[in-house]
C-alpha cells in the first residue's frame, strides 16, 4: 500500500501589511530622532555645567580678593556699595 502524503499548507501571514510597516518605520525613526536630540541636549547640559563650575570658581576668587582688600563685607551687586559686616566678637 502506498502511503498518501498530504502537504499541509500554512495559512499564517508571512509579512505585515504595507501600512503597518510604514507605521512601524515612522515610529522607529521618530524614536531614534528623539534619542539623538536627548543626547545633544545632555551634551550641551554637560558643557554648561562645566561653564557654571568655572564661573563659580572665578566668583570665589573675586570674593577672596574683595575680602583681602575690604575685609568681611557684603557688596551690593546693583550699585557696588559696601556694607561692612559687624564683627560679632567685638560686640561681646
Amino acid at each position: 500500500m502506498a502511503k498518501n502524503k498530504k502537504k499541509v499548507v500554512d495559512l499564517k501571514p508571512t509579512n505585515i501589511t504595507e501600512e503597518e510597516l510604514k507605521n512601524l518605520q515612522e515610529l522607529v525613526s521618530a524614536t531614534n530622532r528623539a534619542q539623538l536630540e536627548v543626547g545633544g541636549l545632555e551634551s550641551r547640559k554637560h558643557n554648561l555645567l562645566h561653564q557654571v563650575a568655572g564661573l563659580q570658581g572665578k566668583m570665589q576668587e573675586l570674593q577672596k580678593a574683595f575680602e583681602d582688600t575690604y575685609g568681611k563685607v557684603d557688596i551690593n551687586i546693583t550699585d557696588g556699595t559696601i556694607n561692612y559686616v559687624k564683627d560679632e566678637q567685638a560686640n561681646s
